[in-house]
């Protein structure tokens, strides 16, 4: 099959073992983004399309410019793809859930981020390579709150890291996410107030659905204090428009780390929220490891592989 994978911004998929799986395609491997017109010449005579997350979306205008698609292959969710459109054209979609082992990536990052934010390593690795040396005192991660919104997968492997390093966890999340925290023995404040009140750290582990978008709102970031600290690196639409710029502007919370924007990729060093002074920034590297990608494009070829051999799985209809 013609096989076209999209959006492998650091073009590695190449050199992991997982891209032997696509030998006897004819494979082209696209390493920029593109969108409207630009995408759909590029794609022109794919059979298959392999999707990289969330980097592109799939919509019935572009189904349309694209007679020979036979297949989308993806992994994970698909708010960003249009199932129906697929259906009504004779493309399948393929996309397989991760089972439940977390994603350690995202973890580590997000404790990462923690740290760097307690420490300003930002700050003290830019004085130390301009010959300044210390730069100001950091903070110790050890006795202080870690508020973990999102009691899942990746919500208790932070709560694991923060017993490890000593400090304490509050939960919150939805009801049936705060009953299995409690019945699990963690601590949940008696409001949403509360827990934002009293967490040190806040961090979102949250998936972005209809339910959860906005959820965080400019009266939970109010709530925060002044030397609080907000890490998300779930997904942006998690906070309300502007809320955590203006938050950030009235010093509630005192620094936000983040790895998701509602622009992706974010390439203006002027954009407001990136280039805030109390903000530390990754570009959605969350992910992005070897050893995730590897994991991930393992199931992606497998779908391509299935489908060329007349026995698709992980099929997803409207």
């Amino acid at each position: 099959m013609k096989v076209h994978i999209l959006d492998d911004w650091s073009d590695t998929l190449r050199t992991l073992p997982c891209f032997a799986r696509m030998a006897g395609h004819e494979v082209t491997v696209w390493t920029d983004a593109a969108e409207g017109a630009e995408l759909a010449a590029r794609l022109q005579g794919a059979e298959a399309v392999c999707l990289f997350r969330e980097r592109t979306r799939i919509t019935a205008g572009l189904l349309d410019a694209l007679p020979d698609l036979r297949l989308i292959s993806g992994r994970g969710a698909w708010p960003h793809v249009d199932v129906e459109a697929c259906a009504a054209r004779g493309v399948a979609f393929a996309s397989r859930k991760p089972d439940e082992a977390p994603n350690h990536a995202a973890a580590e990052l997000t404790w990462a981020l923690i740290l760097a934010a307690l420490r300003d390593l930002r700050g003290q690795m830019a004085s130390a390579k301009a010959g300044l040396w210390q730069a100001g005192v950091g903070r110790t991660l050890r006795g202080k709150t870690i508020g973990i919104y999102g009691h899942g997968r990746i919500g208790r492997l932070i709560a694991g890291y923060a017993a490890a390093f000593g400090a304490s966890v509050l939960w919150w999340g939805s009801e049936a996410g705060r009953a299995r925290a409690a019945a699990e023995g963690g601590e949940v404040p008696q409001s949403r107030a509360a827990f934002f009140a009293r967490s040190d750290v806040v961090t979102l582990h949250l998936r972005l659905t209809p339910q959860t978008i906005d959820i965080v709102t400019a009266d939970d970031l109010a709530q925060m204090g002044p030397r609080s600290v907000l890490v998300n690196t779930s997904r942006a639409g998690l906070i309300a428009p502007g809320a955590l710029l203006a938050a950030l502007d009235c010093g509630r919370p005192g620094m936000a780390a983040l790895d998701v924007f509602d622009t992706e990729p974010l390439t203006d060093p002027a954009d407001p929220l990136l280039s805030h002074p109390r903000v530390i920034a990754t570009p959605h590297i969350g992910f992005v490891t070897e050893e995730e990608f590897d994991l991930q494009f393992a199931d992606v070829f497998d779908q391509v592989n299935a489908f060329a051999a007349g026995q698709p799985i992980h099929l997803v209809t409207p």
